[in-house]
Order: C-alpha cells, then sequence, then structure tokens
C-alpha cells in the first residue's frame, strides 16, 4: 500500500512538472507571437524592412455572449494568431459595458505589450443626436442650416469646430476609459476607429447651405465647391480627433493614438459611372481630403447582398478595388503615415442564399480566396472581418478562423513574406479598367488594371453579366534576367485544373486554380513554377 501512495505522489509530481512546463512554452510561445504583432503594427508604412506584414482585427466586439470577445481574442492570440486586440468604446453616456468587459483582456495585453484598438459608432452623432447642440441658434449650430433657416440632422464643414473638440473630449475622459489607462499605461500603438456614417453635407447639396451661400456665392465652380468642402472637413474631423487625444490622460496613450475612419477613403466606384465626379470631392491634384483629416481608413471590401454585387463579376470587390491601387499612393504622398485597412465581409446568410439558389456552394473556403486577393492587391495593415454587433462565434467563428489562417501563413512562409514586403505589383496594360468614365487627364494612364488575361476569360469588353472563371495577379521582384513572380489566382465559382495565365513580362503558365486560392512562384534564370505549399497554420 505505502509503495502504491508512493508512486502515486510520483505521478502526480511528474504531471504537475509537465503541466508547469508546458504553460510555460505556451507562455512563451504567446509572447513570440506578441513580439511579432507588436513588431508589425509599429513599422512605418514603407521602410528599410519593407511593407509591414497583414494583422486580423474585426469590428464584432463581443459586448454580447458568445461573440468576438476581448477574452475570445487573447485566446486566439495565445493559440499564436497574429490579431490586434479590440475593445468596444463606449459613448459618453453609455453604461452599458463594466469594467468586467475589459479587465482580464486589457492586462493581459499589459503584460504582453500589444497594440489595442477601439471600435465603435461616429463620434461625431452627438453634435446632432445631443438636443444641447441640435437646438443651438443657427450661427452656433454644427449641422447643415439651409437658406431658408432650417436646420438639418446632418453636420455642416462651416459650423464652428470648437464644438467638434468639445464633443471629441467627451469620449476619451470617460471613467472607463481612465481606468484602462491605469491598467495598461504604455501601449507601443492605440487605434481609434469610428463607424464613420452618420449623416452630413454632401456635394451636391452645398448651396442648400446658408453658410456657403453667405460666403461664397451662388457662382462658384464644381471644382472650387469641392475644394472648400474638402478643407471644412479636414478641419473639423482633425478637431475632433485633437479633442479626443485632449481627454486623454496618460502620455503615451497622446502619443501613440490614432484616428481612423471608416470608408475614409475615395470609393472604388472611380470611373464607373459618368456623373461619380459630381458627388466626390476631388479636385485637380487631389482624389481625396481624407487622408489629411484621417490618420488611417478602413475601407469596405464587402459583397453586399442589397445590391447585384458577387464574388465573380465586374461589379465584385476584386474589380472596383483595382481603383484603389493609385489612389493609395496619392495618399500616402499626402500622409505617409496613413494607416490602411480593408474591411471584408461576404454578405452573410443572404449572399450565401443567394449563391445557392443559383446552384453555387460557398463556404469559408471561397470567402478566403476573394480576401486573398484583395489582401494581394492592397497589402494593408490589418483584414478587419466585419460581422454584425450581435452575431456569434459559433455561427460566424469558421469564416473568422479562415481569415486568421490566412494573415498566420504570411507569418511562416518566407516565399509569401518576401513578396509582401518588397514585391511590386504587376499591371496588365494590355486591357484598361471597365469603370472609365469621365476619368480627369491626369488619371487616364495611372494603372488601374491588375488582372491577368487568362485562357477561361469571357469576350472582352465584359458586361455586367459576365461571370469572371478566374481572378489572377502577380507581384514581381528582382531585374532582367534573374526576376521573380508571385501569382495569386482564385476561382469563385469552381475549381479549373488547366489554367492559362498570362504573367505580364514573363509569359503563359500552365495552372490549376482552386476555390479557396492558388499560390504559385515563377523564377525566370531557370524557368521554373512552382505550388507553394503551405503546412499547418501554427507551423514555424
Amino acid at each position: 500500500m505505502r509503495l502504491l501512495i508512493k508512486h502515486l505522489v510520483i505521478r502526480q509530481f511528474i504531471a504537475s512538472i509537465c503541466i508547469c512546463v508546458g504553460a510555460f512554452y505556451a507562455n512563451v510561445y504567446a509572447k513570440t507571437v506578441a513580439d511579432e504583432i507588436r513588431y508589425e503594427a509599429t513599422l512605418p508604412n514603407n521602410g528599410h524592412m519593407g511593407r509591414p506584414l497583414p494583422l486580423l482585427a474585426g469590428w464584432n466586439s463581443g459586448e454580447r455572449p458568445h461573440g468576438f470577445s476581448p477574452v475570445f481574442q487573447m485566446h486566439k492570440i495565445h493559440e499564436g494568431h497574429h490579431l490586434l486586440p479590440w475593445f468596444f468604446l463606449p459613448g459618453p453616456n453609455d453604461h452599458r459595458i463594466s469594467e468586467k468587459y475589459y479587465r482580464a483582456a486589457i492586462k493581459r495585453a499589459a503584460e504582453l505589450k500589444l497594440p489595442i484598438a477601439f471600435v465603435g459608432t461616429q463620434w461625431e452623432h452627438l453634435l446632432t443626436s445631443d438636443p444641447a447642440y441640435f437646438k443651438l441658434p443657427p450661427e452656433q449650430n454644427p449641422n447643415i442650416v439651409t437658406t431658408d433657416g432650417r436646420i438639418l440632422r446632418a453636420l455642416s464643414p462651416f459650423g464652428p469646430t470648437s464644438l467638434w473638440q468639445e464633443v471629441g473630449k467627451k469620449w476619451t475622459s470617460t471613467p472607463i476609459l481612465k481606468k484602462l489607462q491605469e491598467w495598461y499605461p504604455d501601449p507601443p500603438l492605440i487605434l481609434f476607429i469610428s463607424n464613420n456614417e452618420h449623416p452630413k453635407l454632401k456635394t451636391l447639396e452645398v448651396k442648400q447651405s446658408r453658410r456657403y451661400v453667405d460666403t461664397y456665392g451662388q457662382l462658384m465652380t464644381d471644382d472650387f465647391i469641392r475644394k472648400v468642402i474638402g478643407e471644412g472637413w479636414i478641419k473639423h474631423y482633425r478637431a475632433l480627433q485633437n479633442g479626443m487625444r485632449d481627454g486623454l490622460r496618460q502620455s503615451q496613450w497622446k502619443e501613440k493614438a490614432i484616428f481612423i475612419g471608416y470608408n475614409a477613403f475615395k470609393s472604388p466606384q472611380f470611373g464607373r459611372g459618368y456623373g461619380w465626379k459630381r458627388s466626390s470631392l476631388y479636385i485637380p491634384g487631389r482624389m481625396q481630403p481624407w487622408p489629411l483629416a484621417w490618420d488611417g481608413a478602413s475601407v469596405s471590401y464587402y459583397v453586399r447582398p442589397y445590391n447585384q454585387s458577387t464574388d465573380y463579376g465586374l461589379w465584385s470587390p476584386q474589380i472596383e478595388s483595382m481603383n484603389w491601387v493609385f489612389m493609395l499612393k496619392e495618399a500616402y504622398r499626402d500622409n505617409p503615415n496613413f494607416w490602411f485597412e480593408i474591411s471584408t465581409w461576404d454578405g452573410d446568410e443572404e449572399q450565401r442564399n443567394f449563391y445557392e439558389r443559383n446552384g453555387q456552394l460557398y463556404g469559408p473556403e471561397r470567402y478566403g480566396g476573394m480576401v486573398q486577393f484583395g489582401m494581394w492587391l492592397l497589402r494593408p495593415r490589418v483584414v478587419r472581418e466585419f460581422r454584425m454587433w450581435n452575431d456569434n462565434v459559433d455561427r460566424a467563428g469558421p469564416y473568422f478562423l479562415k481569415i486568421a489562417e490566412l494573415v498566420d501563413r504570411l507569418y511562416t512562409n518566407d516565399t509569401l513574406k518576401k513578396f509582401w514586403r518588397h514585391g511590386k505589383l504587376v499591371p496588365n496594360r494590355d486591357r484598361k479598367h471597365p469603370y472609365n468614365s469621365n476619368i480627369p487627364r491626369e488619371y487616364k494612364n495611372v494603372d488601374r488594371w491588375f488582372l491577368l488575361n487568362t485562357s477561361l476569360d469571357p469576350k472582352w469588353p465584359w458586361g455586367f453579366d459576365d461571370k469572371i472563371p478566374v481572378f489572377s495577379l502577380a507581384l514581381v521582384m528582382g531585374e532582367y534576367p534573374v526576376r521573380e513572380w508571385l501569382v495569386y489566382a482564385h476561382a469563385p465559382l469552381q475549381r479549373h485544373g488547366d489554367v492559362q495565365l498570362e504573367v505580364p513580362g514573363y509569359g503563359p503558365i500552365k495552372v490549376a486554380v482552386e476555390s479557396s486560392g492558388s499560390y504559385y512562384h515563377i523564377i525566370e534564370k531557370t524557368k521554373s513554377v512552382s505550388t507553394i505549399v503551405f503546412k499547418g497554420a501554427n507551423d514555424r
């Protein structure tokens, strides 16, 4: 009996050691991933290391049970996924979220020295929704005052900026934000992300604005109108952000905070119809004011169930977003530190049902194929996966985790990593972007088409009823005759086993293309084309 007890004690002792050692190495591994997250989040856009590798984040911040909560996120980082943690930002009078929601995750983020983000509604909405601002006299009111004296529930770029700064300060001087700064006083980076959908003066409505008409009259040119509206938004949104920075207590938070607007970027439907310019804020020499008004943008790389967009047609995120390539170059010219994200969405159940009614299969793999195209086209700092605020991990988790897998690949595959950092996107100058109406002279010759020609393409030019079997693009490194290309292709509708792609500067290659996406590495010196095969998501 004594011998048996002795053996049990020894076994329990050994088991305890194993658990402790396992926990130690798991913690070390989590810290290694956290180091990578911190390193990439704080790299400049285009320093000597090249482009920063992307991180994964979301919009659903788990305020409701079983959502993508901060605790869920920390668990995924512990498992080895490269997430930039995000938290819900409550409003000045919002007491629904308790300290419990934040405590464990923010303290773990502090232990790992992780960058953090706060997502929420549009901060300036208080200027309209709060009667203390909306009922101000016309000369003091931040909303649109019409020529006949009415006050509209939409903001004006010509009103007083001091109120914007005042409202901004209210958002960051709340008890919750003060407590979070105590728990984590020194984050390396803090992102404040606005939903940025509050109604505001539209370009075509400007002559209804009393302030505009009183200042400039009715006879100004369209370029002048767009210029003064754009300059107004720059001043007002920077005032809002300055107020938010003023409301922060910790000096590190003030210094490391950046402010990002959802869709604070020109629409990718540039050139799609003749009238795009009239409703835009384009002026000669500048496509948009937003890189001067915000520190960054999270743009919608979406398939929307409420219009006719799909992942396989001319009206698709892949086709539209090629317009962003030249706009991004201009944005970085105006603001070299501009933080650019893509927010991704598949249209959820409504869109999936549409595909199924048309005899198509849809799931996380096909979604991932579409997202990877946008990643390689734009190489964003973050892929921010959209799910509704009341969605849950059980239902939407497989789609989120598919994007996590795709992001993690870039940290474990040396070929993908070097092309992400240093590759140059290859334009296809055999064709022009189909969205080609009313293009300003300065943009007529910029590269806007990056889709490779394939043997399966519909007859050119394409129409909105055409189905595109394969979406493919290429990146190149080096100089002739020792260049290398990375080719990415995906086939949303079905796998294709024998497709010819034309790679500009190299020539045709024969490949198989999966719905989930396929990668090929071309080496000019040896004329070799090899498939890139991936290991497990967490192989290091």
